[in-house]
């Protein structure tokens, strides 16, 4: 009766409630409730007023307005005014169901698979009637693929005159349909049918129509490639929009490997299509949403636009009109643009943030002619920058900060020349807590020449004389990552007395094509060797300890995670992976495709294979614990399954956690922690000391105690 009893209360407490009885959580508990405030930051968002004269901003609940000419700031009233609320976003995956024309007459509708027309008063008509679920055809609505991969979240588009709506028809009749079964927690369960398009199966077939309100008609657009320069190219048609004139539909198109894409005009009156611009890529994949803005219209002359592109081998500024002349370069630099802040076309006169500092994540404010001449960079290149132009172009806002340091800003005039330090962040708490600011580390990827970045964060009470486990957080994927270096908080988990680590490998932003292409074909290889390299240059410090090294993250940081300890064991120890991709046969064909090209034998079977998780199971050596949601619609749970039968055929031993009606989601994180707890930082050796503990804790009478088997009782600690 005692040893059941004492078993009960061991093995009673959830997973997740064991957290609280290991070592140091008292400590990571008091202090996950202070990081996070331990920094007053300084960084404010101003609003520019006065054509640039003056600037307000708020600290604290009070309101602000800064004037430049008197250098002086007083306080004034909270500004009250109503913002608009914006509109509420459909589920992931999904489009808008309906639309308001700009004039307000008008609702267009998608229902029963069809586009239908809601006056302001009266009843609706119905613009489609042939959209079926029998058909497998629907209007007005879009392919879950394109709004998941592509962003579409529009399948309905008025023009700016309200006399014309462009929509969708998608064919899905050629895709196999995915199920799920959902409400498993209920008596009863339903079921989730979607027609989901796997690598190097059948795509859905995309076309696009616009109506005439006037005339009643319907014109299909003749959107599709010239089958002489490659039938399969306008494979997907997407970032579709009205011209600025509101006199041609506008849109992007691909071919199925998305290293050709089009930006085209349509005639909404005869659907014929022409080309703007043409992007190709010959050794991976093109851009899908290069950053477009127009310039004013001039008498007589197509409309400019500025347009940014990968072209070069890295993110650069083009000049370019919808006549479809070709691009002219106005930035040429062997490093990438991030983003235009501003256009001032009187002064012909271009601002842009960029990585031009040796920190590639140290975003730049520079300035330069709309002739591309003059290119100046304004900003330190110590600091990464956040930047707001003056209207006038006098003067600017300048939030500067890097990973170690805290945010302050700053006025700069025009030159970039500091006038005055309008707010410091206060460090005080942080000071006092010890906290520890994170560290910026920089490494060679796997191939011995590549620099890598990467972030750092201790325990506060970090002792260089003393060995910790890491644990590396990641996701890893392509066209992923790249973010400014700004100021981060040490995550409260390394209270718990882990190392917390994060890298860029190759195939992230930021830093051109040849480092993104790198993976091009080999996902799983090239991203993964990189997170190793990490590690590896980590151990070298005398305070990393290289055998308790655990790593975790979900999608493609699940796929990362499961990799790594896969393909390295003898740099991984433990892993934790969440709604993991085990296999890229397994998930949809824009993303898919885009970086691995075809599966088939003639084309990249190889990298499909290698790719793939199940290969690897027998290499397992650490610890495991796989999660996934059963009603994830995005990475289908057959992933983990089919890992999971592959670690069972090798014989090996994991953990499992599943969601029941939960998506696409990661574990719950003190499930997580406390894994990394077990395999990471209790040993095996003190699982007696902990017995004896846990056996105090519940005030058994020492008599009773010594009755127990304990051989037993530790084996449920184990």
């Amino acid at each position: 009766m005692l040893t059941t009893l004492l078993l009960t209360a061991v093995v009673g407490l959830t997973p997740q409630d064991r957290l609280a009885t290991m070592p140091r959580f008292d400590r990571y508990e008091k202090l996950r409730r202070e990081i996070n405030g331990s920094v007053v930051r300084g960084n404010l968002q101003v609003r520019w007023e006065d054509e640039g004269k003056t600037f307000t901003y708020s600290i604290d609940g009070k309101r602000f307005r800064y004037d430049i000419a008197a250098r002086k700031a007083v306080e004034i009233e909270e500004d009250n005014d109503a913002k608009e609320a914006k509109p509420q976003q459909p589920e992931r995956g999904r489009q808008f169901g309906q639309v308001r024309s700009p004039d307000a007459k008008w609702t267009a509708v998608y229902r029963d698979r069809n586009v239908w027309l809601r006056p302001a008063s009266g009843s609706e008509t119905a613009v489609t009637n042939d959209g079926s679920l029998e058909k497998r055809t629907k209007y007005g609505q879009a392919s879950w693929v394109y709004g998941e991969e592509l962003g579409v979240r529009n399948a309905m588009w008025w023009s700016p005159d309200s006399k014309k709506l462009a929509f969708y028809r998608f064919d899905e009749s050629p895709v196999k349909d995915y199920f799920l079964t959902m409400n498993q927690r209920d008596i009863q369960n339903t079921l989730d049918v979607e027609a989901y398009p796997k690598a190097g199966a059948p795509n859905p077939e995309v076309a696009l129509f616009v109506y005439d309100l006037e005339s009643k008609t319907t014109v299909r657009l003749d959107a599709q490639w010239d089958a002489g320069a490659g039938a399969e190219v306008g494979y997907y048609l997407y970032d579709v929009r009205w011209s600025p004139d509101g006199k041609e539909l506008l849109f992007n198109r691909t071919n199925r490997k998305q290293n050709i894409m089009e930006f085209c005009a349509a005639n909404p009156e005869t659907g014929k299509c022409r080309m703007i611009v043409r992007e190709s890529w010959p050794t991976g994949w093109v851009e899908n949403h290069p950053p477009i803005q127009y310039l004013a219209e001039e008498d007589g002359k197509p409309r400019r636009f500025l347009w940014i592109s990968e072209k070069s081998g890295f993110r650069n500024i083009y000049l370019g009109d919808l006549s479809g002349a070709p691009l002219k370069p106005i930035t040429q630099h062997n490093f990438e643009v991030v983003r235009i802040l501003r256009v001032d076309e009187k002064a012909g006169l271009l601002y842009y943030m960029a990585r031009s500092a040796p920190n590639p994540y140290h975003f730049q404010l520079h300035r330069i002619g709309l002739d591309g001449q003059g290119d100046t960079r304004l900003t330190d290149p110590e600091w990464h920058h956040t930047v707001d132009l003056a209207p006038d172009g006098k003067h600017f806002t300048d939030v500067f900060e890097r990973v170690s340091d805290p945010p302050a800003t700053r006025l700069c005039n025009a030159k970039g020349e500091v006038i005055e330090v309008l707010r410091k962040s206060d460090t005080t708490k942080f000071h006092e807590l010890e906290l520890k600011p994170a560290e910026q580390i920089v490494f060679k990827a796997a191939d011995g020449v590549t620099t890598l970045h990467g972030t750092l964060f201790k325990p506060s009470d970090f002792d260089p004389s003393k060995k910790y486990p890491l644990v590396v957080s990641t996701y890893a994927g392509p066209d992923s990552g790249g973010s400014a270096e700004d100021f981060a908080l040490p995550p409260a988990i390394t209270e718990m007395g882990f190392l917390y680590a994060q890298f860029e490998g190759r195939g992230t932003n930021g830093r051109g094509k040849a480092f993104k292409d790198a993976v091009y074909g080999k996902l799983g290889i090239v991203e993964i060797d990189d997170q190793a390299a990490g590690v590896k240059a980590l151990r070298e410090r005398s305070y990393v300890d290289g055998s308790r090294v655990g790593i975790f993250g979900t999608s493609y940081g699940g796929y990362t995670s499961c990799l790594a300890l896969l393909r390295h064991p003898d740099v991984f120890y433990a892993a934790v992976a969440s709604s993991s991709v085990t296999d890229w046969r397994n998930y949809d064909t824009i993303y898919t495709e885009r970086y691995m090209g075809l599966p088939d034998e003639a084309e990249n079977k190889k990298g499909y294979d290698e790719g793939s998780a199940m290969p690897y199971a027998s290499n397992l050596k650490g610890k495991l614990l796989l999660y996934y949601g059963t009603a994830d619609n995005n990475v289908h749970p057959a992933n983990t399954h089919q890992l999971i039968a592959a670690l069972g055929r090798a014989g090996k031993s994991y953990d499992l956690q599943v969601g029941p009606d939960a998506g696409h989601t990661g574990v719950n994180q003190n499930r997580m922690w406390e894994f990394f707890v077990d395999h990471l930082i209790r040993p095996r050796s003190s699982l007696l000391a902990q017995y004896d503990a846990r056996r105090q804790r519940m005030k058994l009478a020492k008599h009773d105690a010594e009755t127990v088997a304990p051989g037993l009782a530790l084996n449920t600690l184990l």
